[in-house]
């Protein structure tokens, strides 16, 4: 009997499930706190946690992870090198690199050389910045077209320079010089933290005697196979969301849901029609820059279960920032509950989201960024122990400012513990995987200062973090209502409520404690499937084979429009004849591509269907072929499994 193992790196757990692939039964599964900076200890920590039986017999394991998309939020990608080739507009724009070169060259919209591509100075940029740089990605301008220039400039690189070398044309088919040039450079940067992800799998997986075809989730929920996704770590930004999205349809059978997945950091909406996820028509926007990768269309707000709570003037928020919860602080720390027992609290008036009453402060060892003296006044009495604000105040003998805090935690020199919505399920109850002495002792002390008393102040939590997915999902549901009317109605300032057609299925870990609130806010068939909250691992099993190949014909010139057709694909520019050769080449090949694709993520022929779209311009009165016709051939394979 053969199975297949499922493993989710996530922000806050990395989970894991083992699957019997004749049935779809789960067998095992666990959860462990995601490691960081390094991997490994969560990812061995998670799989130590199954029973250990059915590891010799894993035919498949695939995976998601955040990891690139938190890679690009923290801009903590590796350097690279971008060169642009011909026209790419407004430089005001920039591009996530330090090590830019604008060289002669590019093409048309039609595939014709503008410019020659002037070798020389690319050479000795390369030679200049080698030493500075992980990777080198190019764009340029309308490779889409001809690719030509693109594909020299990598065979120059690859001749001085053994790195990676990205060109925007592999990448995408969409118009975009800007987006194009800046998902090739993500691409580039996250190449090397992709790769140390994937050895930290294979080593561990192989040290237990596995020997399987390791797949990954791409953020379209669609698996392709390792050396793909080593080619193309851009395409795994959300691969988490896509993989809860994929194991929200699977656990509750429906092939068409919205799901609702709250994790550590955030809660995202997203939905799925058919079997297919929805995609965002522009390409993924992921910290702040726009690519054109396609991803899963998702809402997402910083809310999660290990989001700050805080008190201000008696009022109560949560988040954005994400804490260590005192719960699980309290495992990881000894002596820590008889600390925040004894804990001086601050002064109310410097209360904000960093200084607040249990709350404290622990050195982290991944800090990147050079350290002011006041700040490196900080961290010299920080130690691996957490400290309080007060006990900062007196070792520095100096008064610490938010405005301080907040610039070592963005430059990840500390971590915060706090009071969170995880500790808030502890106390009511909800949720004890953790301490829930550390929990209630935090609650009580920040009811003091919200003037309420313990269970009164989590009750109001609970329910507004129900009320924040509610407002998350109806945003989502409907992206042209005003989003305080949204919640206006919500909070029952009208005499209307919100009604969901599509059944609503929620993921992740503490997401059962909150099914009766969310259905007192909104109008939905909410399902709650059983292994919820390991969805995401199992999503990571259940993707399918989707690929999306694009071929424009058009003819080569409009005063001869019955022959000699050109083809633009991802193949580059291609000559025919008629517009039959042209047609036909563009349907078979793609169908070729996406043949040798499915075979690399272990789907055979006989599980594949087809979906062609075309799109013709024929104007009035044309008696000839089509002036332009737009070809999407999109291959669907079942789960590999």
């Amino acid at each position: 009997m053969k199975y297949s193992l499922g493993i989710d790196a996530g922000g806050t757990y990395t989970d894991v499930v083992i699957i019997e692939n004749n049935s779809g039964k789960v067998v095992s599964s666990n959860k462990a706190l995601t490691t960081y900076p390094d991997l490994l200890e969560g990812i061995e920590n998670s799989i130590d946690g199954l029973d250990f039986q059915y590891l010799e017999d894993i035919a498949v394991v695939s995976v998601s992870t955040t990891l690139a998309t938190n890679t690009v939020l923290e801009n903590t990608g590796y350097p690279v090198a971008l060169i642009l080739i011909g026209e790419h507009g407004s430089e005001s724009e920039g591009f996530p690199s330090q090590h830019i070169f604008h060289a002669k060259g590019g093409h048309d919209h039609e595939g014709l050389e503008m410019q020659e591509l002037d070798v020389k100075p690319i050479e000795s940029f390369v030679k200049d910045v080698k030493d500075k740089v992980s990777a080198f990605a190019i764009s340029s301008h309308f490779s889409i077209r001809n690719p030509d220039h693109e594909i020299k400039t990598r065979e120059l690189i690859q001749s001085i320079v053994d790195m990676p070398v990205v060109c925007g044309h592999e990448l995408s088919q969409d118009i975009g010089a800007y987006e194009r040039a800046v998902t090739a450079t993500l691409n580039a940067r996250l190449i090397p933290v992709i790769k140390q992800f994937i050895e930290t799998i294979i080593k561990d997986i192989r040290r237990r005697g596995i020997s399987a075809r390791l797949l990954m989730l791409k953020c379209d929920g669609s698996v392709t196979g390792i050396e793909d996704a080593l080619k193309k770590p851009i395409e795994t930004v959300f691969s988490g969301p896509a993989a809860s999205l994929i194991g929200a349809s699977h656990l509750s059978g429906r092939h068409t849901c919205v799901t609702i997945d709250v994790g550590g950091t955030s809660t995202d909406i997203s939905s799925i029609s058919k079997g297919v996820p929805e995609l965002s028509e522009s390409g993924g926007i992921v910290g702040g820059w726009k690519t054109r990768v396609r991803a899963i269309h998702m809402e997402t707000s910083a809310m999660g279960g290990d989001s700050g709570i805080w008190t201000r003037k008696g009022e109560l928020f949560i988040g954005p920032r994400r804490l260590i919860p005192l719960c699980v602080a309290a495992e990881m720390y000894p002596g820590f509950i008889s600390k925040l027992k004894n804990a001086s609290n601050p002064q109310r008036d410097l209360f904000d989201e960093n200084i607040q009453p249990a709350r404290f402060f622990v050195k982290n060892g991944s800090g990147k960024h050079e350290l002011t003296d006041s700040e490196r006044k900080i961290l010299d009495v920080l130690g691996s122990e957490p400290m309080s604000y007060r006990e900062l105040t007196s070792l520095t003998r100096s008064h610490i400012s938010s405005n301080m805090l907040d610039l070592l935690i963005s430059k990840r020199f500390i971590r915060v513990i706090g009071f969170t919505p995880t500790d808030v399920l502890h106390v009511l109850g909800d949720y004890e995987q953790w301490n829930v002495e550390a929990a209630s002792i935090g609650a009580d002390i920040l009811a003091r200062f919200a003037f309420s008393s313990k269970f009164e102040i989590c009750e109001t939590l609970k329910e507004k973090f129900a009320l924040n997915m509610a407002y998350d999902l109806i945003c989502f549901a409907l992206p042209n209502i005003e989003k305080e009317s949204i919640m206006e109605t919500l909070t029952g300032n009208y005499p209307a409520t919100f009604k969901m057609k599509s059944p609503v299925v929620l993921i992740g870990g503490p997401v059962a404690s909150y099914v009766k609130s969310l259905g007192k806010i909104v109008d939905a068939d909410i399902i709650l499937p059983d292994h919820a909250s390991v969805g995401n691992a199992i999503g990571a099993l259940y993707g399918k084979g989707i690929k999306r190949l694009e071929y424009l014909i058009r003819p080569a010139s409009l005063s001869e429009p019955d022959q000699d057709f050109l083809v633009f694909s991802q193949n580059g520019r291609k000559s025919f004849q008629t517009y039959t050769q042209a047609y036909d080449y563009s349907i078979d090949n793609g169908k070729n591509v996406l043949f040798e694709y499915m075979k690399s993520c272990g789907i055979k022929k006989d599980q594949i269907s087809f979906n062609i779209k075309e799109k013709k311009v024929i104007p009035e009165g044309w008696k000839h072929p089509p002036m332009e016709t737009q070809l999407t051939i999109m291959g669907i394979g079942t789960s590999p499994l």
